[in-house]
């Protein structure tokens, strides 16, 4: 969201080939294609050997599971500075059987924060500084690391569109300003951005908590060519198969720009430079993602299902799972959004749904309530997790 505030599917990087069904597709020294037909994802087996497999109904696989898995979404969970609560927030997430947790794998500033302040990266005339200290990356690790022991698993992401924790503006800074569309297409910005994908990815590659990287949170390109972004996500997501064969990539965007299925309506407009199918069809993204704000888009809160129905058969004609990312409502959560989940479970393409936002109760009181949170343990926790969980294994 917003200005506020499947073992695992393994593919490897990508190449001009690709590996025909059940053909191997990575592996240690492997030197063929690495990506595979429509249809089929190309799996992790051992260090040795990765394999074209179906895509089993356009479902994920965790830990030798094939079905649809739902989740949610904590941007605060990084920037916790207790182990203590990280692993509480942890406990209760794999409590209710959640399986996917999407948080932020950024937090980029200007200025270097006060001691005890959690930032990851800082920018500032022109040079961009990780901070790897006890307040930055490590408290991407004590995430990471509560994950791993629980059978939670991350999608982590690089970058933030809007400007909370710094975002694309905070690189705009520091390297010279310019209109918030240049962001993609500046040189050194890129380079800075690559090295920061570098440093997480290298660091927790051979974790088994890693679901997939994930390119930005709802990147947009205001009145952009389509090409524009197409082109810096097939050249981004190429970039993090070159360092990572294991793990898969997606975008992160809220399906904007789609015409198979529009109503016509702004979301599926192509104004802020995304072409849902185009981006999709990428070789080396793995899966789609799509949100859903109705109250933010001018559209009636009613129309969300069909936003995901329509989702999930772009995905299933791509061949690839649809992860519905992120929805949310200001209030009336129950009878608004069940609808929304009820339906991304019954139509075919949709492999899984993530909530926002995750709400917990830590040793420093109640996480931050947008009036989309959804506490664990609520009457809210009921419908459209408990609840939502059985809906599921009733499929």
């Amino acid at each position: 969201m917003k200005g506020k505030a499947l073992s695992l599917l393994s593919l490897a990087g990508a190449v001009a080939a690709q590996s025909g069904a059940y053909g191997q597709c990575g592996g240690q020294n492997w030197t063929g294609a690495t990506t595979c037909v429509s249809g089929y994802v190309c799996q992790f087996q051992n260090a040795w050997y990765s394999q074209c497999v179906p895509a089993k109904g356009l479902n994920f696989s965790i830990d030798g599971v094939t079905d649809y898995f739902a989740g949610s979404n904590s941007y605060w969970i990084s920037m916790l500075t207790n182990d203590a609560d990280v692993n509480l927030v942890m406990d209760h997430i794999a409590a209710s059987g959640h399986k996917i947790l999407r948080i932020w794998g950024f937090n980029d500033v200007n200025t270097v924060p006060s001691d005890g302040q959690v930032y990851f990266q800082s920018h500032a005339n022109g040079v961009s500084t990780i901070n790897t200290g006890a307040y930055g990356l490590q408290r991407l690790d004590a995430v990471v690391k509560s994950a791993e022991s629980r059978g939670v698993k991350l999608i982590i992401n690089f970058v933030n569109n809007w400007d909370d924790y710094g975002g694309m503006t905070a690189y705009l800074n520091a390297y010279g300003g310019g209109a918030h569309t240049s962001w993609y297409t500046n040189t050194a910005i890129q380079t800075a951005y690559r090295a920061y994908i570098k440093a997480v990815v290298s660091r927790f590659i051979n974790s088994p908590a890693i679901f997939a990287w994930e390119l930005a949170n709802e990147p947009r390109c205001n009145g952009c060519a389509t090409t524009v972004l197409t082109k810096w996500i097939s050249d981004i997501s190429a970039y993090i198969k070159s360092l990572d064969s294991k793990h898969m990539v997606c975008i992160g965007d809220e399906g904007f720009g789609l015409s198979t299925g529009s109503d016509g309506t702004y979301p599926y407009s192509f104004g802020e430079g995304l072409d849902f199918a185009a981006n999709l069809a990428i070789s080396t993204i793995d899966f789609g993602t799509y949100h859903l704000y109705p109250g933010s888009w001018g559209v009636p809160y009613t129309w969300g299902s069909e936003w995901a129905i329509t989702h999930g058969a772009a995905c299933a004609a791509a061949g690839k799972p649809c992860l519905f990312e992120e929805y949310g409502a200001p209030s009336d959560h129950c009878s608004i959004e069940t609808p929304w989940q009820q339906a991304a479970i019954s139509s075919t393409g949709n492999a899984g749904d993530l909530f926002w936002q995750w709400g917990d109760v830590l040793s420093t009181g109640q996480t931050h309530n947008d009036g989309n949170t959804i506490y664990y343990g609520s009457d809210e926790y009921t419908c459209l997790v408990t609840d939502h969980m059985a809906d599921i294994a009733a499929r």
